[in-house]
């Protein structure tokens, strides 16, 4: 899952070398960080909120389907 969500965020920014994806397991399920450069958190979080929510929704639709609770967050 991680290498997807990298895949995903790294064609969406444009310094792809400064992402940083970390996962951790938590009680409620995987919880995936979001690092990027400064100057790419607006890409991510996208006007309104509407990229992070449609990675969070794409993430989610995914976890369902292998039986995980999937979270996603960007860490500044």
């Amino acid at each position: 899952m991680e290498e997807f969500v990298a895949y995903l965020v790294k064609n969406m920014v444009n310094v792809p070398d400064a992402v940083d994806i970390r996962s951790m397991e938590g009680e409620s399920g995987l919880l995936i960080e979001i690092r990027v450069a400064p100057e790419d958190v607006g890409k991510i979080v996208g006007r309104k909120g509407n990229v992070i929510r449609s990675l969070r929704t794409l993430a989610m639709t995914i976890g369902a389907r292998i039986g995980r609770r999937i979270h996603l967050e960007i860490v500044q």
